[in-house]
């Protein structure tokens, strides 16, 4: 009877610990092949991936803000407004889900890193940073207390089965991000004109 109840904790132990390692990472960088579409499609277009800032909110609202007219059909898809006012509807995918389910997602200072492809105006979300009341960033994804392991939109463990709880971390934006950020800065200061030639 013994023997069994340790081969039980042990297998459960093994399935925990197999759902951390396929659990998705933010951190990971893009493959080379992101052009491709997720099913091993032909690719839609050049695929660029960048940190946006903004707010998240339904669509239909928002477009009613600006004096546009739409019926309730658009109020229940979302849309990142950006700090420069461009509206970015989001995939309801993995990531992006989360946004559609989480009221404390949506109508809050966000940055998020997106995955955006030329010809299609919906962006992908993979990686959600929020902010604290005191604009601190913080990576915010769903944590399972007892497996240890992290989720990404609102739903039972997938391998307890227990709940989940939303979560907020001190971590920097990922690091393929922060090395384009530096890039961008250069190419922008190389760019400007010497004051001194004005």
């Amino acid at each position: 009877m013994m023997f069994r109840a340790r081969v039980l904790v042990l297998t459960a132990f093994a399935l925990c610990v197999l759902c951390c390692r396929v659990g998705r990472t933010d951190e990971q960088k893009p493959s080379a092949n992101a052009k491709a579409g997720q099913n091993g499609d032909e690719p839609t277009g050049e695929v660029r991936v960048v940190l946006l800032k903004g707010t998240v909110t339904f669509l239909g609202p928002a477009l009613r803000k600006q004096g546009v007219k739409a019926y309730k059909e658009m109020d229940q898809q979302v849309v990142l407004i950006t700090d420069g006012g461009e509206m970015v509807p989001l995939v309801a995918d993995w990531r992006g889900r989360a946004f559609y389910q989480d009221k404390r997602l949506r109508d809050r200072k966000v940055e998020l890193v997106l995955r955006r492809r030329s010809k299609i105006p919906y962006a992908q979300v993979m990686s959600v940073y929020t902010f604290d009341d005191k604009n601190r960033r913080q990576y915010t994804d769903y944590w399972c207390d007892i497996c240890s392991i992290p989720m990404y939109e609102i739903k039972d463990c997938e391998c307890c089965q227990g709940p989940i709880r939303l979560r907020f971390q001190d971590r920097p934006l990922p690091s393929y991000i922060r090395e384009q950020l530096k890039s961008d800065e250069r190419k922008d200061s190389q760019t400007k004109p010497d004051d001194k030639a004005m």
